[in-house]
């Protein structure tokens, strides 16, 4: 697949639009990445079992299995600026009109459209972005703006049970729906495609599907898929494990905030050291494969049954297993054909939405299955060891 071309002039306010993309980014999954830290309150308020409550909040992760590849498409017709702006819109009515709910059903078709809204933030987001930053920052742009997903997560879990506890959880879903608002207000408001380059002759459009047949688009499908549900795991085990290893509950999840505090580091850093790598940004691609690797492979080992190294093991994956998707992203848009950036957005990120829903709920069905943390650990491991060998530069 041919490079993305760069733009012509890229003045400075591609700054501007990176501070754009990344508080729209931020507010728009604020909800949905931080819905898990809303579980008790929902439980209560409306009497639900753990069963119907997994449901609820994997609801809004379910639309976007659909929603990425009609956005993909989208974006390669219509300016980003009203995509992102009508998904920041629609997740705050999907939020609104579940606000209003009156029991569990109208709550769960709620949040299905919230996550039908959401399906734009992210190709969309990354469109805007690839467009104004060449190849040289690229990787560092697309870094800072990937890192507004976990910062949107980490302060709605920081606020959000604070917020249901003293006003309820009503009152909790019309302040996430104020949070998308702002974001699709920001976005239509501020942002505008970059200038456009000299009118060149480009062939033919790709259609999505056919893009699997390419080499480049397959290779970036199966490290998405590994190092998301690597990801997944890391989400959903990691304050069990430690609490099996012997922390108290509090203290492990402190280190899964630590973990998370890592991969936006990670998110930055390694897109940054992307940009500058001479042998390609897939290389930093095949980095965090490995590290993701060796890291879950050692928590297998009785090294993960040490509480001490455990923590050190976690936030190692933090920085790498969450730290990937900036380098990654940038790899997608630059890999893509002429004028289908879009569609080779959403078509990798369906591929990475289809692991995030089946992850969490094979694993842990691992889990009880087996008593122990080792398998679940071992199959991450084998599935990242096997995209790393499977997929080359």
């Amino acid at each position: 697949m041919p490079v993305l071309a760069p733009v012509a002039a890229r003045p400075r306010y591609r700054w501007a639009v990176l501070g754009i993309a990344t508080f729209t980014q931020a507010a728009t999954c604020y909800f949905v990445q931080g819905i898990g830290s809303l579980g008790p309150a929902l439980q209560d308020g409306l009497s639900l079992s753990i069963g119907q409550l997994g449901l609820l909040l994997s609801a809004a992760q379910l639309m976007p299995l659909i929603g990425l590849l009609v956005v993909g498409r989208l974006l390669d017709r219509y300016d980003e600026r009203w995509i992102v702006g009508a998904g920041a819109l629609v997740v705050a009515a999907g939020l609104a009109l579940g606000s209003a709910a009156p029991g569990y059903g109208m709550l769960l078709l709620a949040l299905l459209i919230v996550g039908a809204g959401y399906s734009s933030a992210q190709p969309g987001g990354s469109k805007s972005v690839a467009s104004w930053f060449d190849s040289s920052q690229r990787g560092l742009a697309m870094g800072v703006r990937q890192a507004g997903l976990p910062l949107g997560g980490a302060l709605a879990a920081a606020v959000q049970p604070v917020l249901a506890a003293r006003f309820g959880w009503r009152a909790t879903l019309v302040s996430g729906a104020l949070v998308a608002l702002a974001g699709a207000a920001v976005f239509t408001a501020c942002y505008r495609r970059p200038p456009s380059p000299p009118a060149a002759s480009t062939p033919p459009p790709v259609p999505q599907l056919r893009m699997l047949r390419e080499p480049a688009m397959v290779r970036i499908m199966l490290s998405g898929i590994a190092l998301v549900a690597a990801q997944s795991g890391l989400g959903i085990l990691t304050v069990l494990h430690l609490h099996d290893a012997g922390l108290s509950a509090a203290s492990a999840a402190l280190v899964l905030v630590a973990a998370q505090g890592a991969g936006i580091a990670g998110r930055i850093c390694l897109a940054a050291w992307s940009d500058r790598v001479r042998s390609g940004r897939y290389t930093t691609v095949r980095a965090c494969l490995a590290a993701v690797t060796a890291g879950t492979l050692a928590l297998a080992t009785p090294l993960g049954q040490h509480p001490a190294t455990a923590c050190a093991l976690f936030v190692l994956l933090g920085f790498f297993g969450i730290g990937w998707y900036g380098p990654w992203v940038a790899h997608v848009a630059e890999s893509a054909p002429p004028g289908r950036t879009g569609s080779a957005l959403g078509l990798a990120m369906t591929a990475n939405q289809i692991a995030i829903v089946l992850a969490p709920p094979l694993l842990g069905l691992l889990r009880d299955a087996t008593h122990t943390f080792t398998p679940p650990w071992l199959l991450l491991a084998a599935l990242t060891a096997a995209a790393l060998t499977t997929t080359r530069p």
